[in-house]
Parts: C-alpha cells; structure tokens; sequence
C-alpha cells in the first residue's frame, strides 16, 4: 500500500486528468488538491509514483499523466463511487422499457441508454442459462400454407420464424401441432432439441410427418436461436470523438464487429462479482489496450445471467460510471425476474 499523502497525490492526479484529459503538474495539484506540503513535496513525491509505474510523464516538461498500474490502484483503492442523485436515477431509468418482457428488447432499450448517459460504446448479452427450458411454442397462421412460429423459453427469451408449409393449416393441422409441442417440447430443456430429436420425432408421426416436419424444422431452428445468447453494441462511434484512438479508430472500430471476441469479453471474467472493471491491457486484445471496460452482471431467476457495460477510453470518470451502471443492471435484473416469476407461476398454474 502507498502511503496516505501519494495515495491523496495519485488518486488527485487521476481526478484531475480525468477531468481535463491534459498532463497533471505540481501547481495544480497544490492549488486543486488540497495538500498541506510544499511544491517541491509534492514534487518529490510525483517523481517517486513515477519511479514505481503509477504515473508517467508524456514529455519532458509536462506534468504526469496516470499509467494503467495507476488507474488499476486507484479503482481498487481510492476511488470513492459517487452516490446517485435522484435525476440521475430518474434519467436512467427513463431508458428502461419495462413495458416488454422480452430480455432482448429491453437490453436494447438499455443499451441505448447507456450510451446516452455516458457518451460511450454500450455491449450487452441477453440471459444465457444451460438449463432453460421450453416455456411456450405456439403457431399462428398468417396464410392459408404460412405461418408464425413463436417459442418462448424460461428465462424470458422470445423467438419468431415464419415457416411455409405443404399443405393447407386447417383445424387438423393445428390440433397434430398443438399435441406434438405438448408431449415433446413444453418443459424440455433447450439442449434436448437437435437434429437426431426431430428427425426421430418426425419419424413416429407415420403419415403426419410430411405436413408436420416444416414446423418442426421451424422449431429447432427458434430453439437453436434461443439457445445462443447474441451480444449487442450501440454507440461505438461515439468513441471516434476521443483523441485516445485518434491512432488506431480503424482497427478498434473493426475489432468491436466481431461477435466472438465481445461474447469472449462479456461471459468472461469473475462470475461472482456482480461489476467488474478491466483496464487497458486486462482485456487481453490489442484492439482494446487503451480502454476500458465496466460490465455488471444481472441475474434472472436461480441460473440465468447476463451482463451490460460500456467501453471507453481508460480517462473516464469510474466513480461516476459504477453507480450508475450497477443500478441500470439492478434494474433490468428486477424487471426480467418479475416476468420469469410471472411466467413460471402461469406455468405451475396451467
């Protein structure tokens, strides 16, 4: 541990350079920060946090600028999260559509929140659970050899597919689908449904399985969507308004395209923490040695999780973002468990 007065010195050099993005020199630490000591301390003990890697200094005659050891110590040691105001609170949750149930379209209304309320990239991922299960499939005919197939799992998940058939969607049709999705998909877990099933499946319907194997097709093809939980990013080019890509906006914005490294990004990292922050180079990408990453996990019931954050340049402000990250991820977690609470009593009634 540092001792307290380069802990005061580090955490007002961080604050300072957070705020105005420009090197931090001796005079403004002793006019800003409230020390009791002399320039030539102050100093001294600059030069010291530099010799241990907390700070660096970009050009001779500037002032010191934080390293990421720096940003790393400060967060885990000295920031202070700034407790959220009640516009603050109102504003965010402004963004939040409560009125949907479907996790997807309420990550998508969060996430564009987000990126309002903190002028950064916003990534999401909807609840991912091993263990759910079918909740609901049901067929809606929209032609007379045309349908809407939509599934429904436990953890709130709602897929739709139109799917054509071969023959006309008569009464017989609809009572040999009703039955079928009662006796082999409701209450199965996602990760029974596969090709050797339906095929399987399809085969004990005798004469049935011609007209029946497009909307069982159809449904393994929901379940499949179901069962892969999609990463969402919004507001990525707000990030060419930082002067920290000015060097490499092209390779970022190319890197944050790519679906398998984000979903690495977001389902990694301590599952017991309910907010992380990765700085710099802790998100094992070159694309992203410059910025920072603040994911919160929400949770949905016993077993699904999912997870909202922001990146941005490693110069924001933490203790602003924290608060208000954490409370939008208390948010979507209440709204998504009240409706898998909902869903799961409806299901224990029917």
């Amino acid at each position: 541990m540092l001792p307290p007065r380069r802990q005061k010195i580090l955490a007002a050099i961080v604050e300072q350079y957070i705020e105005t993005g420009e090197p931090v020199g001796s005079k403004a630490l002793l006019a800003n920060a409230g020390l009791d000591v002399s320039s030539a301390t102050i100093r001294n003990e600059m030069a010291e946090l530099t010799a241990l890697g907390f700070i660096t200094q970009p050009h001779t005659s500037a002032g010191r600028v934080p390293t990421e050891y720096g940003y790393r110590y400060y967060v885990d040691n000295l920031m202070q999260p700034k407790e959220l105001e009640e516009n603050e609170r109102r504003r965010i949750e402004a963004g939040v559509d409560y009125r949907s149930g479907d996790p997807e379209i309420l990550l998508e209304t969060a996430g564009e929140a987000l990126v309002n309320l903190t002028n950064f990239a916003a990534i999401s991922k909807a609840p991912s659970d091993e263990n759910a299960f079918i909740r609901n499939i049901e067929m809606v005919p929209i032609s007379p050899k045309k349908a809407m197939v939509v599934l429904l799992t436990s953890t709130g998940i709602l897929k739709s597919k139109p799917c054509r058939t071969d023959v006309e969607i008569d009464a017989d049709l609809r009572k040999t689908f009703i039955d079928v999705v009662d006796q082999n998909f409701l209450g199965k877990p996602l990760s029974s449904v596969g090709t050797v099933m339906i095929q399987t499946l399809a085969a004990s319907l005798g004469a049935k399985a011609l007209s029946m194997s497009p909307l069982l097709v159809t449904i393994a093809d929901l379940v499949e969507a179901a069962s892969v939980s999609e990463v969402n990013l919004a507001g990525q080019s707000n990030l060419l308004g930082y002067k920290e890509y000015d060097d490499n906006a092209g390779q970022l914005l190319d890197f944050l395209h790519r679906e398998e490294p984000l979903n690495m990004l977001v389902s990694s990292g301590d599952t017991d923490s309910d907010i992380e922050i990765r700085i710099g180079s802790e998100n094992r990408y070159k694309e992203l040695e410059n910025s920072s990453m603040i994911i919160s996990k929400y949770k949905i019931g016993e077993n699904a999780t999912g997870a909202i954050g922001i990146i941005g340049p490693t110069r924001m402000n933490y203790s602003k973002l924290v608060p208000s990250i954490k409370y939008l991820s208390e948010i979507i977690s209440k709204v998504l468990s009240d409706v898998y609470e909902e869903e799961t009593s409806s299901g224990e009634e029917g």
